[in-house]
């Protein structure tokens, strides 16, 4: 109150399955809905958040912009609307398309201080989307070491392989793509860009069943590490998210290299520093692909510092290196991981690993590992065992 700058009112809040936005712009009929002013809106809007949050400019250029949009104009039509969609629509569903189709009543826009934010999928898709170089990653790697074939076939876990995103109580490996991670600019404009191909391997998940938190797991007698596939791993990656419930749970997700790690990265430096530096390092970004809107808001999709939020172990021997998560020590993480379990048979989750990178020379931000699950039951957990 009594600030003397622009505000709105939140008239319409709507929220739509993405999956079908696609069938609705290549449909050849318009439905009732896309005839009505609700979809209109929703035209308008989409991408809005996504395409300003990847352009950080923009909210600083166009603080007290006016946005124009032909959706304002209340002659509008049936068929006005149809041609919205091929305008405005959500562009993780879509495909990109030209910018050359821009009118001439728009030329100037930038004079006038007006944001032009037709097409806002392309301009995600070619703008704020692009990927980090892939042999920036691999430089993570030591080149000069010898490469070894990793045969997934040899590598088991208690949680089965899934072959597409239709099956249940399973898990697959997902590009990095839905991950926005630091770019190369990021020290100078705050820029991010999406997660190319993570640079370790999901080898096999466990989903075990425990009768407390159990730390240092790859150590156990029948852990994938200890087996002779796991031994001729030149690096394996173990990450061991300790889940509070009755029983307790332990989703372990295991990434290998084909080659050893180089000296002067950023992923040895974290390898071999210290707990306090690990901590200001380690990142989680989750993010729930399919599932109710709450359990969405909850989990959200911003990166995580696991160390500052939660209790997190590190352990390192040979050639594999641990990170012990206990969810359970934070009352938040406890109570979002709860209402997780709640759904978890009907959610389908996305998990991105990696190291933030905090100084020049370190960006950009590369992922570690990846990984999907598919609709878990928990009554599929398998027990440690002794």
């Amino acid at each position: 109150m009594g600030a003397d700058r622009p505000r709105c009112l939140v008239s319409h809040t709507l929220e739509i399955n993405s999956a079908s936005w696609y069938r609705w712009k290549n449909s050849q009929q318009c439905t009732k809905f896309e005839k009505s002013v609700p979809y209109a809106l929703l035209c308008q809007v989409a991408g809005l958040k996504e395409y300003i949050g990847a352009n950080p400019a923009l909210l600083q250029q166009y603080s007290t912009t006016a946005v124009r949009s032909h959706g304002s104009n209340p002659s509008m039509t049936g068929s006005d609307f149809a041609e919205l969609q091929d305008e405005f629509y959500d562009a993780i569903a879509a495909e990109p398309v030209s910018s050359d189709d821009e009118s001439d009543d728009d030329k100037g826009s930038d004079e006038e201080h007006k944001v032009k934010l037709k097409n806002v999928s392309w301009a995600i898709s070619n703008v704020a989307l692009k990927r980090p170089a892939a042999q920036d990653v691999r430089k993570e790697l030591d080149p000069n070491a010898s490469s070894v074939t990793i045969d997934v076939s040899d590598m088991h876990g208690s949680l089965r392989r899934g072959e597409d995103d239709k099956e249940t109580d399973c898990w697959t490996s997902p590009s990095g793509e839905g991950f926005m991670i630091r770019g190369k600019n990021y020290l100078k404009d705050n820029s991010k860009v999406a997660g190319g191909d993570p640079l370790l391997k999901l080898i096999a998940v466990d989903w075990l069943k425990v009768d407390k938190t159990a730390d240092r797991i790859a150590l156990h007698h029948r852990n994938l590490v200890q087996s002779e596939a796991g031994k001729k791993l030149p690096f394996v990656l173990v990450f061991n998210l300790q889940v509070p419930a009755k029983p307790n749970y332990s989703l372990v997700l295991y990434y290998a290299s084909d080659r050893a790690v180089s000296k002067d990265s950023l992923l040895a430096k974290f390898l071999d520093g210290d707990d306090t530096f690990r901590d200001t390092r380690f990142k989680l970004i989750p993010s729930i692909v399919e599932g109710y809107w709450m359990v969405k808001r909850a989990v959200g999709t911003k990166a995580c510092l696991l160390g500052k939020a939660v209790t997190c172990k590190y352990f390192k021997q040979d050639n594999f290196f641990e990170i012990d998560v206990d969810i359970g020590s934070s009352s938040v993480a406890r109570s979002v991981i709860g209402l997780v379990l709640g759904y978890v048979t009907s959610l389908v989750v996305d998990l991105a690993i990696l190291i933030e990178a905090k100084e020049e020379a370190e960006l950009p931000e590369y992922l570690l590992g990846t990984v999907r699950l598919n609709r878990l039951k928990p009554e599929s957990a398998v027990p440690l065992g002794v």
